[in-house]
């Protein structure tokens, strides 16, 4: 995308971020991406998910590009004073606290709307309006009241999804929400509350298994042990302890992966001779094709399967992918610049617009980086 904010579609839009961690992050970065000036408003010491170790040592970078950041304590009543100050010349605030804290300091959306009637105010919750709305939540919390670790692990052992799936995910439901909310102020002049919530996000990626139980009235097995819908659709080991998932999910494509394996006379067998004979005898079949597939080399294998159209995939692990060659070739991997001053490469939101990018405009902001230019233009602090 162009370096100029001004042709991105979000282009003149506010927004003042009070989040930490992920969900809050990820709405002001994909509307950031897009074009709006997000302000990041930081504790005084900055934002803790900066020195988080271990598994979490990558999350500021990752979603807090193309902000500005403040410092700002709004613990305290000058602190308050600003941030309210600085609502009021905004079209959106952002925030993803534990129940009651911003209104515990007067910045809670009954609050602020009664001076601003125009801000949309964004609230990422773990818990939409009922009964489980005063919990706090955590990815993992919801992943396990969600149905999602109960259909992701083995059978009596309940695993948790890889990434924070829900944590982004709401942060996307923020982003869409504050659109569409930013749409119906065009018609009526007035802003709104909108609500994500973790919990939310996580049953509506499992409402599919729902559906499943409502259809067949049979509770839906986890995925490790489910009723396949397809015969070849499994991780194979090959030769040098290499895997590779391989999913021939018709007819015509397990005929082809047989000649593909120089194995024709599995295609013959009756037993093999279409998809629901073969898912009969799925075991055997797997086994039979395990056994030929653990002396073929993923180097060599995968370009025969992409040729002949078989679906595939190499296990790929994230450090991987910080050289895949389609992310590279596609554009899906921009260098910023970081608070340290050396530079990495960030992954950018998974779209194009006219066939371009939004990528990275500004360098990952370091603490309290812009207060001059942005606190210096609040109302009460102008000397003109």
């Amino acid at each position: 995308m162009p370096s100029d904010s001004d042709s991105l579609p979000l282009a003149g839009v506010r927004v003042v971020e009070f989040t930490q961690l992920v969900m809050g992050p990820t709405c002001g970065m994909i509307l950031a991406d897009l074009g709006a000036e997000v302000i990041k408003v930081e504790p005084p010491g900055g934002d803790k998910t900066r020195t988080l170790p271990g598994s979490g040592i990558g999350l500021f970078r990752a979603f807090n590009r193309n902000k500005k950041s403040v410092v700002i304590d709004i613990t305290t009543p000058q602190g308050q004073a600003t941030a309210t100050e600085l609502a009021g010349q905004c079209d959106v605030l952002l925030e993803n606290f534990r129940p009651g804290l911003m209104a515990r300091h007067g910045l809670d959306y009954g609050t602020l709307s009664a001076q601003y009637p125009r801000l949309i105010y964004v609230s990422h919750k773990g818990f939409l309006p009922g009964p489980y709305e005063h919990r706090l939540a955590l990815d993992e919390v919801v992943q396990m009241m969600g149905g999602l670790s109960y259909m992701t692990g083995p059978k009596g052992r309940p695993l948790r999804a890889g990434t924070s799936v829900n944590d982004i995910m709401g942060g996307m439901f923020g982003a869409i929400g504050v659109m569409a909310a930013l749409r119906e102020r065009d018609r009526t002049g007035r802003g709104q509350e909108v609500q994500s919530a973790l919990f939310e996000n996580c049953v509506f990626l499992s409402s599919q298994h729902m559906q499943q139980f409502a259809m067949t009235g049979e509770p839906p097995s986890p995925m490790p042990s489910r009723a396949a819908a397809w015969s070849v659709y499994d991780v194979f080991s090959l030769a040098d302890g290499e895997q590779l998932f391989i999913g021939a999910v018709s007819d015509k494509q397990f005929v082809t992966l047989c000649h593909v394996l120089q194995r024709p006379d599995l295609a013959a067998e009756p037993a093999f001779a279409d998809n629901a004979s073969r898912v009969a005898v799925r075991p055997a079949l797997l086994q039979r094709l395990g056994d030929i597939l653990k002396d073929h080399r993923l180097g060599e294998l995968m370009p025969k399967l992409e040729a002949n159209g078989i679906p595939y995939a190499p296990i790929v692990r994230p450090e991987q992918l910080m050289e895949d060659p389609h992310l590279r070739a596609s554009g899906g991997l921009a260098p910023m610049r970081t608070e340290d001053g050396g530079t990495t490469d960030v992954v950018l939101l998974p779209l194009t617009m006219d066939g371009r990018r939004p990528g990275v405009r500004m360098p990952l902001p370091g603490i309290g980086e812009h207060d001059e230019e942005i606190l210096s233009g609040l109302p009460s602090r102008r000397t003109d």
